[in-house]
């Protein structure tokens, strides 16, 4: 079995890419969305952290986290999260038939993948990457021609406050950097 290391730094921001149990497409679908938001919601409130930016498509969300100062435990907010989900969704999302032998041991739903995808953000340069694409991300899979478009973004906050010209985005092609775990 691999080891996977995870980078873990106290009050980081990091990149998420968490991914739906064989790509089921459900997240946008009402009221999952809401569902998620309570529960991103409910875990922050126990465990902080900053929303930085967010995108929920129809089988994966892309997110950035800012961690409090001396806090590293981004797992613990991500087990919370897809658990609380789960238990609201299950009766919503009846999976027991594809239910594996290694997924009931560790306890777990047909409704995410195990693991999720992190990357430590390492400067400005890097935050606004992972930020574009995090907004790109919806033109990427051909849901959407233009990015404002996309009800389900932090992008039309940041438009609001100045940060994104409503029109950004449109004619752009966007290179996938390697950290992005699609």
């Amino acid at each position: 079995m691999p080891q996977y290391r995870r980078s873990r730094i106290p009050g980081g921001t990091y990149f998420f890419t968490v991914v739906t149990y064989r790509r089921q497409r459900f997240l946008t679908d009402h009221p999952m969305g809401e569902i998620l938001w309570t529960m991103i919601n409910e875990v922050s409130q126990v465990h902080p952290f900053t929303l930085d930016g967010w995108v929920f498509l129809p089988d994966h969300l892309h997110c950035l986290w800012t961690l409090p100062e001396g806090d590293q435990d981004f797992s613990k907010r991500w087990g919370l999260i897809k658990a609380g989900f789960s238990r609201k969704v299950k009766s919503c999302l009846p999976r027991k038939a594809s239910l594996t032998t290694s997924r009931h041991r560790h306890r777990e739903t047909t409704i995410w993948q195990r693991r999720f995808w992190e990357h430590l953000i390492r400067d400005d340069d890097d935050f606004r990457v992972h930020m574009d694409y995090i907004h790109y991300n919806p033109v990427k899979h051909g849901l959407v021609q233009r990015v404002r478009d996309w009800p389900n973004s932090s992008f039309h906050q940041f438009v609001q406050e100045g940060v994104y010209p409503p029109d950004w985005g449109d004619g752009l092609d966007l290179p996938k950097p390697e950290t992005f775990g699609e």
